[in-house]
């Protein structure tokens, strides 16, 4: 007897068929992810490399060529123009900053209020200690002219006028120069006056550090959207100005030594209390390079020479150390594959958005690269996505921070049936 035979061509397919390889395929890409995941338990970076420029010598060669000859009790070198310390000595150790409180005092009044604000003397600005203007209760004058006083003769008695008239009160304005500082970066400042008169509040002694100080400098001169007012302040090298009511004048000199006795110099101010000894923070142009020197307890009375010693020491180390180089990282950064989930393609290609960096260096000083990037990405991806991230240091300080980025642009892949189910 013949076996009856069966017809194999195509078979109709029912919903319930359809039903069941879309469950399939799910299942499929779901046991997929999981495993995924589980091969990359390390989360979102896969991994860290680095890269070494330069070269680290011995520490007793790095500290022959270092300033150590310094009357400071504390000091800071810094580079202008990324912030990082060149060189310390107990630069984060909190000290009296006596009248250099003043810069800050400056640029929040430039930042705060305007030139023609009109500013009166109250009682306590009358009783301000020397040095002082020497205002009465009532007097009133320009907020910008007041800026000179404050500046160029260091006037204790201008810089409780501006401060009332920007912040309302000695505490109020205080408390917009505590958070100014917190805001820039200032890691151990409290002030508690404008004009750097030993104080105490409840948040502590009026202190700085020479690191912070030099970081108020900074902010002074190259970040605030008042930089060029403050330079042309602090530039200026005499001013007369008169009260409002035009019944005395006044005649400023700026006391900032350095604008005449050395070439580059944009900035300065000094200061002095019996606590804090001399103090001192300027910034100078080298060429293409601006250095910020900054110092607390540069001697006492009769040793008012030791601060124009120590900047000299400090800037001459600057210059003879430091020059401009340009790293280029693209070797130790290179592009990188990376596996799409989802996608119409199964990689994604990874580049550094920026290879090349151009930082302040000396022969001795050690860069590195941390480079860290995902281990999957998920579709869609645009072109340009920022997906991991690139950060440099020098000498364990970082300097510069950057992305990697999607050089090409992947769409999801769809099913059939999710694509028939997205229309």
């Amino acid at each position: 007897m013949k076996k009856k035979q069966t017809k194999t061509g195509p078979k109709s397919v029912t919903g319930f068929s359809i039903l069941k390889i879309y469950l399939q395929e799910k299942q499929q890409k779901e046991d997929w992810i999981l495993n995924r995941k589980r091969r990359n338990r390390a989360g979102f970076f896969l991994g860290i490399l680095l890269l070494l420029f330069g070269s680290m010598p011995a520490a007793a060669a790095r500290q022959e060529s270092e300033p150590n000859q310094l009357f400071a009790t504390a000091a800071c070198l810094m580079d202008g123009d990324t912030g990082r310390v060149l060189f310390g000595k107990r630069e984060t150790d909190p000290m009296a900053m006596a009248s250099t409180t003043k810069i800050m005092t400056c640029i929040l009044a430039l930042e705060n209020g305007g030139e023609q604000a009109v500013a009166t003397a109250s009682a306590q600005a009358a009783a301000a200690p020397k040095v002082h203007l020497g205002v009465y209760e009532g007097e009133q004058f320009l907020l910008g002219d007041l800026l000179y006083s404050l500046m160029l003769e260091s006037h204790n008695d201008a810089a409780v006028m501006i401060a009332e008239t920007i912040g309302g009160s000695i505490e109020g304005f205080a408390a917009l120069m505590n958070e100014k500082a917190a805001a820039i970066g200032c890691t151990d400042t409290h002030f508690v006056t404008p004009n750097g008169l030993d104080a105490s509040d409840a948040g502590g002694d009026h202190h700085t550090t020479a690191a912070d100080l030099a970081r108020i400098m900074r902010y002074c001169i190259k970040t605030s959207p008042k930089a060029t007012e403050f330079l042309a302040v602090t530039q200026t090298r005499s001013y007369t100005f008169w009260d409002l009511e035009k019944k005395n004048m006044f005649n400023c000199c700026n006391h900032n030594a350095l604008l005449d006795q050395m070439e580059g110099a944009i900035s300065g101010k000094t200061g002095f209390t019996g606590n804090a000894g001399y103090c001192y923070v300027c910034a100078v142009k080298k060429d293409d390079r601006t250095f910020i020197a900054a110092l607390l307890g540069s001697g006492w009375p009769p040793h008012k020479g030791y601060k124009w010693s120590d900047v000299q020491t400090l800037l001459d180390y600057g210059d003879k150390n430091y020059r401009y180089q340009t790293i280029d990282i693209s070797k130790g950064v290179p592009d990188r594959q990376v596996h799409v989930m989802n996608g119409e393609q199964d990689f994604a290609t990874v580049r550094a958005k920026q290879t090349n960096y151009r930082f302040l260096l000396s022969s001795e000083d050690k860069v590195h690269v941390e480079s860290v990037f995902p281990g999957q990405l998920e579709a869609p991806v645009e072109a340009g996505q920022s997906v991991g991230s690139i950060r440099i240091f020098v000498n364990g300080d970082l300097t510069a921070e950057n992305d990697y980025v999607t050089i090409n642009k992947i769409d999801a892949r769809y099913t059939w049936m999710e694509r028939l189910l997205r229309k």
